[in-house]
């Protein structure tokens, strides 16, 4: 029989529930994943025990939950779409399943819960003002857990900056700086020159999720926390990074084409998502981890070269 401690990851395909996942597992846990298409998953990766089920299903999160340790809720809607009629109900099902086994939520939060005037360093209490209806709708899922918090849900929730990395889903990096799977000749610049901006490495940001669950004894119910991740003072870090990884001194930039963006917004999700969010470009931003640093004694942090040179590896930019 095995006894390691069990772990349900819900979005083990994802970017942070399969960074979660492996993590987990290296650490002496076993992990259970919940997908739609499970005998499918379970062929491409047999170290992983796959579960047919629905994260909207609340009667398969229930059952799938059962023995489980820990609960990763690391899903979300498809390419941006149906927030509102997907994320709400989603966490429902988790916190139920949580509640009914005894087990503690591991939630990956964002930033999309603050407005500028929060702007330029965020901590835990920040007041949140979103500007959009994402935003609107991840205030509500914190409330939520929240509430569940008073009813012995227990609950590590950390927030990062924009996600890069190995096998990172979609994310700023992938999808604005660089183009998976071409050379690279320029980078785009989504925030103008001299502008900070926060980015988190996604192993980092498990390892983070790992080292507090360790520490979930200590913490109290409803534990958050902030990771500050790679922070590029001016704007340019990032292109150094990539340049340096390339084997160059420089290498050319532009300004990401944000004209275009309201023209495809109709017709491309992606779009109407890069619009919602362009005011975290608009202005510094940053997190501050005093907390998890009192709490791990350091932040996991992967040096900078070290992780863009990984990330490109995996995006086939370099050869």
């Amino acid at each position: 029989m095995d006894n390691r401690k069990l772990i349900l990851v819900m979005g083990a395909t994802g970017g942070i529930g399969g960074a979660l996942a492996k993590v987990l597992q290296l650490r002496g846990y076993r992990i259970r994943a919940l997908h739609r298409r499970a005998s499918e998953m379970a062929k491409c990766n047999p170290a992983f025990e796959w579960v047919q089920g629905d994260a909207m299903n609340a009667k398969d999160v229930l059952d799938a939950a059962a023995g489980a340790f820990a609960l990763v809720h690391g899903v979300n809607p498809p390419g941006y779409q149906r927030w509102g009629e997907l994320v709400l109900p989603m966490i429902d099902n988790s916190i139920a399943a949580a509640k009914a086994h005894g087990a503690l939520i591991l939630m990956p939060g964002t930033i999309y819960n603050f407005g500028p005037d929060a702007f330029p360093l965020l901590k835990e209490d920040s007041p949140q003002h979103p500007l959009t209806v994402k935003g609107a709708i991840r205030v509500n899922l914190e409330q939520r857990l929240q509430a569940a918090a008073q009813d012995g849900v227990r609950t590590i929730l950390v927030r990062a900056g924009d996600f890069f990395g190995p096998e990172a889903g979609n994310n700023w990096f992938a999808q604005g700086l660089v183009k998976p799977g071409k050379p690279i000749t320029s980078v785009a610049l989504p925030g103008k020159p001299g502008l900070g901006h926060a980015w988190a490495y996604l192993p980092d940001v498990a390892e983070t999720f790992a080292q507090l669950l360790e520490k979930a004894q200590e913490l109290p119910t409803f534990a958050r926390f902030h990771m500050a991740g790679h922070y590029d003072a001016d704007g340019l870090g990032m292109v150094q990074a990539i340049a340096k990884s390339l084997g160059r001194t420089s290498i050319k930039t532009r300004r990401f084409p944000w004209w275009i963006v309201p023209v495809l917004a109709p017709f491309m999700p992606l779009f109407k998502e890069l619009r919602e969010m362009r005011y975290l470009w608009q202005e510094p931003l940053r997190l501050d981890n005093q907390h998890l640093v009192e709490v791990l004694g350091a932040e996991p942090h992967t040096p900078l070269d070290e992780a863009v040179l990984t990330t490109l590896e995996n995006l086939k930019c370099v050869a």
